[in-house]
């Protein structure tokens, strides 16, 4: 979807369809950015943003707070008209999915006229606007689906699919961050070509097993299958703070408030996605953003959930503060496979 949040908000309040407008925090409760729409991107404006700092670039920014429950509901008719095409549907979240065509019959078969139907589907039944990306692969549908928003459509055949590869800047390949950008940029590695020309061996010992993803992506190498029920792989919670806060105590207080959010979160994980067994917890983990916007965090595995083993993980983490103030506090469980650990009993320990 083009800008979900804001294409909502813009076609329920037609006033909204020619200003700067975005959904999220206010400004002065160090509020974040969830999505903006097109006339706030030529600010600057993006997603993840505080608050403050995209009115900074944007004074005349309309700050919108959100309307989780319409989105969730605009979300669940978008999925109705997916299941018309395919049964094959991977969400990624309330406004982004996968979806395999490979088997229909529908438009003789054409993936393309399948996704020139949806589009103009959504845009006539729910006055919103979608773009989408095919190709024989689930990372390049993905990179193509972003190449002509909003309200397009980017189409990658199989006999275009290795020029459009290598042409590919590596920041366009999905879980390639900044920090990896920036080592990659460091050997002179900017494009897929780049990659291709250097040695497999290296490219996986300075990037681990994430070397080999990097590796297949840029030799347009994708064979994920479209996965119908995703295994969630953690649970979170974290909180920006209306003002920074300085000592490791005052994070630990955080983290008390903290706790018990995470404790319902798991419960509600067990009772909705784990068929009401306790679930299998891999990990600990503390996350905290920094004054400067910096992130860190420590993580370690762990046989159960408990309060005291946040403590050194906060000692950790909070060590790289290097007298920086704390805006931002998060804990979070990794969940390990159905039989990657034994099944810890909740509640938890104290």
């Amino acid at each position: 979807m083009d800008c979900f949040y804001a294409a909502v908000e813009m076609r329920d309040n037609p006033t909204l369809r020619n200003i700067p407008i975005a959904i999220g925090g206010s400004s002065d409760r160090r509020g974040v950015i969830a999505t903006c729409n097109y006339p706030a991107r030529k600010f600057g404006v993006r997603s993840a943003m505080a608050s403050a700092y995209a009115l900074k670039l944007c004074p005349n920014l309309k700050l919108i707070k959100g309307r989780m429950s319409v989105y969730q509901e605009e979300s669940q008719k978008i999925r109705a008209i997916f299941a018309d095409y395919t049964d094959l549907i991977e969400p990624l979240s309330l406004d982004e999915a996968y979806l395999d065509v490979t088997g229909t019959s529908l438009f003789q078969g054409s993936a393309t006229r399948i996704a020139e139907e949806i589009r103009y589907r959504i845009a006539n039944e729910l006055n919103l606007t979608a773009s989408a990306g095919v190709a024989p692969c689930k990372f390049v549908a993905k990179v193509a689906s972003d190449e002509n928003k909003p309200d397009g459509l980017c189409v990658i055949t199989p006999d275009k699919l290795d020029d459009f590869v290598k042409a590919m800047p590596l920041k366009k390949i999905p879980g390639v961050g900044e920090v990896t950008v920036q080592k990659l940029g460091h050997l002179g590695l900017h494009t897929c070509a780049d990659v291709r020309a250097y040695p497999m061996t290296e490219i996986q010992k300075r990037f681990g097993k994430f070397g080999q993803v990097i590796w297949d992506r840029a030799h347009g190498i994708d064979e994920r299958p479209v996965q119908t029920n995703r295994i969630r792989k953690s649970v979170g919670v974290e909180r920006t703070l209306s003002e920074d806060i300085h000592t490791i105590e005052d994070c630990d207080g955080v983290i008390d408030k903290l706790y018990t959010t995470l404790q319902e979160r798991l419960v509600a994980h067990q009772q909705k996605h784990n068929g009401g067994r306790p679930p299998n917890i891999r990990t600990l983990g503390v996350k905290l953003k920094f004054s400067d916007f910096q992130l860190t965090s420590a993580e370690h595995r762990y046989p159960s959930v408990h309060r005291s083993a946040f403590k050194p993980l906060l000692q950790e983490a909070y060590q790289r503060a290097n007298g920086r103030g704390i805006r931002l506090v998060g804990l979070q469980v990794g969940l390990a496979e159905k039989d990657e650990n034994k099944q810890l009993e909740l509640p938890f320990e104290a």
